[in-house]
């Protein structure tokens, strides 16, 4: 077999396996690298080069941006405010969440807009009386058609404005795709807005979505806090200094309680005689707290107020997380008691067991035991990590949900403006821009170094550097011309918008089966091919790409959007045509009309 041969062969069992689902698509987009190589049709560094491709590079730095945004609170804040807004309109609040679901999805990509907004959608429709289901599929459209407002909206912008340059035909501007972008944004809403609730199933959620607004105040209830708690450092020179713990705390003439006592990370016996350093956990009021320090030589410690409902457990900084106690934990036995510091400056701040409070004493520690702890949200985090403790609620998502915007948000917001501003006025080429981003959102300590690498898709980057093997060989071998040819020979005659509608139609029916970004990486050669044969621009055709490979609704193994509604929206696989019809074929008709307009033959 020649070469274009075997490249077809190659993207048919590609394709078939894609469909098939049995495989990792990583794995799939490997083997279609080594199996170019294995018939010569590749050399090694050919096949290999597509992971070193700035695309791959450029779409990488994107996941840590978006990290970013998200991470900080930006959207869940954002969200919160459009709440405020439309106050209590259903429909006014239905359509400003869905513009800012397509507005988010243009930064950090659609797969991290609905994942962010979703908890918060699912939310305000049960807070309205209404099934989750009648916003959360609405939610994934509106995110792949806000996906064609900006380059950074998707993967797939980024290999369509690459394959231009490529081409010959030049490279898209950040916002040029929103000229068609912002018309199948608004038609997109439109449509959800009066064709959804006709449509739509009216279900329950299969996913409970979790509401922590009322955290802090639910904590508050179930845990019993006490605003006179004090941690006591003894100073050099202290007349506490050698002094049993236990008989310090049968003294009442110090003015305040003796709670417990702590050196390093572990409470002190009570036969044991006080050290430097040592902290004393006292209770009392200010006044007499201040009058032991001055009396005994002792540093007064930090302890934040919490005394009712509206208290700030949380804030940019510092948070709280609950805990239990499981079994086989190297914790049951210890004692801990509350102001008790344990390791990353994480204090107890309460402790309860069977349902009741256990107050300010002493606790051994058993299987079961709920504890309250407080520290930095980065301490907080690795507490899920934590093996001797089971987290009750994620430390993230709560930061996500009820911390006030801090520090790390301004400069999260700053950076993304300046990647925007940078790619917007073609001052750097957007990778770099995406890759300076990407190290100050690091440097800048919004997120950290294991957040960056945990935030990329390391499905996408390998799926997009494996088929950009196959789309070179369907290049350089001819393969995509024979394809162009076939296509060419059923549009027939039809000239050029014949041809937009087939490549329409090959592309929105592979990407409902397969990743939108490998059919885009499939058809994006045939494309270019079938006009370079009628003697047209690619221009058109790239753009067409775009649109079409947005046009994932009917299935919900489409996207990894539909795929994430389906579960808070209580759907079945046959209801997403229901609704995505009518979206789809709202892109055939902009792409149809506005593309050779504005980007002619």
């Amino acid at each position: 077999m020649d070469t274009a041969t075997v490249s077809l062969v190659v993207l048919a069992v590609a394709v078939a396996l894609f469909v098939w689902n049995r495989l990792p698509v990583e794995i799939v987009a490997i083997a279609v690298a080594l199996a170019l190589v294995a018939t010569g049709v590749l050399t090694l560094p050919e096949a290999l080069a597509g992971f070193g491709d700035p695309v791959v590079v450029f779409i990488a730095a994107l996941f840590v941006v978006s990290e970013g945004i998200d991470a900080t609170g930006l959207t869940t804040w954002a969200g919160q405010k459009l709440v405020d807004l439309a106050g209590d309109r259903p429909r006014l609040l239905f359509v400003l969440v869905l513009l800012l679901c397509g507005m988010v999805t243009a930064l950090i990509s659609l797969n991290g807009a609905v994942a962010a907004l979703l908890p918060m959608v699912v939310v305000l429709a049960l807070r309205l009386g209404q099934s989750p289901s009648r916003w959360t599929m609405p939610l994934a459209f509106a995110g792949s058609a806000g996906s064609l407002l900006a380059l950074t909206g998707t993967p797939i912008n980024v290999i369509v404005s690459d394959a231009g340059e490529a081409a010959g035909v030049g490279s898209f501007g950040f916002f040029e795709f929103a000229i068609v972008g912002v018309p199948l944004l608004a038609g997109t809403i439109a449509i959800c807005v009066f064709l959804g609730p006709k449509v739509l199933p009216q279900r329950t959620s299969q996913v409970a979505s979790v509401n922590l607004s009322d955290h802090a105040a639910t904590l508050v209830e179930h845990y019993a806090f006490k605003n006179d708690l004090y941690r006591l450092r003894i100073r050099e020179r202290s007349p506490l200094i050698g002094i049993p713990f236990g008989s310090l705390v049968q003294r009442d003439d110090l003015g305040v309680v003796i709670v417990a006592g702590q050196r390093a990370t572990e409470a002190v016996d009570p036969d044991e005689p006080l050290m430097q350093d040592d902290v004393l956990v006292a209770r009392g009021t200010p006044e007499d707290v201040n009058a032991l320090v001055v009396d005994q030589l002792l540093a007064i410690g930090y302890q934040r107020p919490v005394d009712g409902p509206e208290s700030e457990l949380f804030d940019a900084e510092f948070g709280v997380a609950e805990v239990v106690v499981p079994p086989r934990s190297r914790l049951v036995g210890q004692t801990v008691f509350p102001g008790m510091v344990r390791a990353d400056d994480r204090v107890i701040l309460a402790i309860r067991r069977l349902g009741h409070d256990r107050g300010s004493r002493p606790t051994t520690l058993q299987v079961g035991d709920a504890l309250l702890v407080e520290g930095t949200w980065a301490a907080l985090d690795r507490t899920t990590t934590d093996p001797d403790v089971l987290v009750v609620d994620s430390p993230d998502l709560v930061r996500r949900q009820v911390a006030p915007l801090g520090r790390q948000a301004r400069i999260a917001a700053v950076i993304l403006g300046l990647m925007v501003l940078a790619m917007a006025s073609g001052v750097v080429a957007p990778v770099t821009a995406a890759l300076v981003a990407a190290c100050a959102m690091v440097l800048g300590r919004v997120v950290s170094v294991e957040q960056a690498y945990r935030s990329i898709s390391w499905t996408t980057v390998i799926l997009i550097g494996g088929m950009i093997s196959l789309s070179v060989a369907m290049q350089s071998s001819g393969a995509a011309d024979q394809l162009a040819d076939v296509l060419l020979s059923i549009v027939g005659d039809g000239g050029p918008y014949a041809l937009m509608i087939g490549l329409f139609v090959l592309t929105a029916i592979l990407g409902q089966f397969v990743s939108n970004t490998a059919t885009a990486l499939i058809v994006v050669p045939i494309a270019v091919s079938a006009a370079a044969e009628l003697g047209l621009s690619a221009r058109p055709f790239l753009m067409l790409m775009s649109v079409a490979a947005a046009a994932s609704f009917l299935t919900p193994v489409a996207t990894p959007a539909n795929m994430m509604v389906m579960g808070p929206g209580g759907y079945r696989f046959g209801d997403y045509w229901r609704l995505g019809l009518p979206v789809m074929a709202w892109f055939l008709i902009v792409a149809v009309v506005v593309i050779p307009f504005v980007w002619p033959w």
